[in-house]
């Protein structure tokens, strides 16, 4: 186990880079995933009309590959180093090791969510009663047993590191993709489309994306698509953690190959997972919506959507904890990791908010992404010394935790939609800490 070395604490070797096929898969698996039974399903619950939906997935795709490409890509391939350690380097040991406790939780919340989310449709199989919308606890023993029979088998896999999980993606993630699709044709003929599709668009636009949001739920317009799509991974572009990935990569355009997750995952397959809970009444199951589909393949289809996707998160999770303790191998990690994450799991109130909740972590990290960006890119041009901290010796660069503790307040208090608060938040995180870093050294 002590072999698998994933290059934790150190630039990846050059003959250990990675081919653009592995960035399309890993992308593809880990984007066409069983969150997007959810997330497209939300967006008919809350009520988007057919043509914001369109143009809003469009553009918003558009803005995360571009922030993929050209905030993270090359910061990665520059430097072949994890987030978590090369913002050591930026911030220090102190700063580094609160980011990394909190990214490492925040990733465990969300891998936990991709097995509940695939335990939807094993639930089916064994006849466990799934939670229901607004569950915030465990509903049976039986749920509990199936959430850690599928933590376990999850946490193996991202035990394996990079080549295993690329490859196992490569395998899957053209399946699942089809099970979105067959499921989304298999249910036109009971939402009343005909056979050569004539009525499709109003179908759509009147039975699924009809503008009517459900009980409960706030009513979503275009900008709310369009920054949904652009942020729902934001600590990985824009944030940077998928430094961890793309330090892989040959070439900084591999950013690119991001495309293949958000067109095919966080567009298409929204789109067909709205059609599958508009056919099964807007009830929030996942596993029924792909089951009553196309039977047992898409309940198989829900179980790998989960597993490509934790994959990768739960791999990022044990990089992030490499800092924080003391030369453990990252297999060990990891499994502590999955441990936490499969326990969070069981409860159901985090992928039945993910919308919510995608928005909370993806905010969080955000302002340490500028940091980084500005440390990296902008303090050259500006001849502000780089790595302050590393070369110093301090064991906080406080300038850099005030600005990201000091931005979290001011986006937390905006007067406004929880999705548009990041935008403003990371020009606020930019240039607060390039000028506060700027006058530092004149002092």
């Amino acid at each position: 186990m002590d072999r698998l070395y994933e290059f934790d604490r150190e630039p990846v070797a050059a003959a250990k880079l990675q081919s653009g096929g592995k960035f399309a898969g890993l992308f593809a698996g880990e984007h066409v995933a069983a969150t997007e039974f959810v997330i497209g399903a939300f967006f008919v619950l809350h009520g988007v009309t057919a043509r914001d939906l369109l143009l809003g997935l469009l553009l918003g795709n558009l803005l995360a590959v571009l922030s993929w490409t050209f905030l993270c890509a090359p910061i990665a391939v520059r430097t072949r180093l994890t987030l978590y350690w090369y913002l050591k380097r930026i911030a220090g040991p102190g700063v580094t090791l609160v980011y990394n406790i909190a990214n490492a939780f925040l990733y465990c919340i969300l891998a936990g969510a991709m097995i509940s989310v695939s335990a939807t449709a094993l639930g089916l199989v064994f006849g466990i009663d799934v939670p229901k919308l607004g569950a915030v606890l465990p509903n049976s023993v039986g749920w509990v047993l199936l959430i850690f029979a599928l933590g376990a088998a999850f946490t193996t896999m991202a035990i394996l590191g990079f080549e295993k999980l690329s490859r196992f993606a490569q395998i899957c993630s053209p399946w699942i993709f089809l099970v979105f699709i067959a499921g989304a044709i298999a249910v036109l003929p009971r939402l009343g489309v005909r056979t050569n599709l004539g009525n499709l668009w109003e179908v759509a636009t009147t039975k699924v994306w009809n503008g009517v949001a459900a009980a409960g739920q706030d009513k979503f317009g275009f900008w709310h698509i369009l920054f949904f799509a652009w942020f729902c991974n934001l600590a990985m572009h824009v944030g940077l953690s998928d430094l961890a990935l793309l330090r892989y990569a040959k070439r900084w355009t591999y950013g690119l190959y991001s495309a293949f997750g958000m067109y095919p995952g966080h567009m298409l397959a929204w789109i067909c997972s709205g059609l599958m809970v508009a056919a099964i009444g807007r009830e929030m199951h996942p596993g029924l919506m792909a089951y009553q589909a196309v039977g047992w393949a898409g309940v198989a289809g829900v179980l790998l959507a989960g597993w490509t996707t934790a994959n990768p998160t739960l791999y990022r999770a044990g990089l992030a904890l490499q800092t924080v303790t003391p030369n453990w191998p990252r297999w060990k990690i990891t499994l502590g990791a999955g441990v936490a994450t499969t326990i969070l799991a069981c409860f159901p109130v985090f992928f039945l908010k993910l919308l919510d909740y995608v928005a909370i972590y993806g905010l969080v990290l955000m302002p340490v992404g500028a940091i980084v960006f500005a440390e990296h890119w902008i303090f050259p041009l500006l001849k502000i010394e780089q790595y302050q901290a590393e070369k110093r010796g301090w064991a906080c660069n406080w300038t850099a935790l005030i600005v990201w503790i000091g931005t979290l307040v001011v986006c937390f208090t905006m007067p406004i939609h929880l999705f548009f608060r990041w935008l403003p938040g990371y020009g606020i995180a930019l240039v607060s800490y390039t000028v506060l870093m700027a006058s530092r050294r004149r002092t």
